[in-house]
């Protein structure tokens, strides 16, 4: 019985020192991943726009001023994101748009409109789900898109929507 007893405590023991130390090597990597991502960061500068609902009736659209049609403000074609931070399909959409805003820069613009920050934007737009983008082409009426979407939908979607080059 002693024997039982002294091998569970000497077993327990091991567990946990394996666990804790399992949880310091996860500690030390998360730590140097960070540096990594900050490094990075630093290095690339965002191409993608954040909007306020502020912005928006300047840059986009002031359907404050035209509420019976739309008038965009704009001089280039441009997609929305309305997002939020703990949205998982919007962090899956997120570094497509940026690298897009790269690939396109210059020709769109691609904005970004944090729904929790920003609620009564996106009530005034009807968002229900996230992310919802909305292609804004030159002179025609804008489009609506929910979902992540993959990036070759949003290539097509910017060559044919709002650069008209199918």
């Amino acid at each position: 019985m002693k024997t039982n007893f002294l091998m569970a405590a000497v077993a327990l023991v091991f567990i946990l020192a394996s666990c804790s130390n399992a949880a310091q090597k996860a500690d030390s990597n998360n730590g140097e991943t960070d540096v990594i991502k900050t490094k990075d960061s630093m290095t690339t500068s965002k191409k993608t726009i954040q909007l306020t609902r502020a912005d928006f009736l300047t840059k986009v659209a002031n359907f404050e001023e035209n509420p019976d049609q739309w008038v965009y403000l704009g001089d280039k074609p441009c997609i929305i994101d309305f997002y939020a931070d703990w949205c998982g399909p919007c962090k899956m959409v997120a570094p497509i748009l940026e690298e897009l805003a790269n690939e396109y820069d210059g020709e769109i613009y691609i904005y970004k409109v944090d729904t929790e920050a920003e609620q009564q934007l996106a009530a005034e737009f009807g968002i229900r789900s996230i992310p919802s983008l909305l292609f804004v082409p030159m002179g025609e009426a804008p489009q609506m898109a929910q979902g992540a979407l993959p990036k070759d939908a949003f290539k097509q979607a910017i060559e044919e929507v709002l650069l008209k080059k199918s």
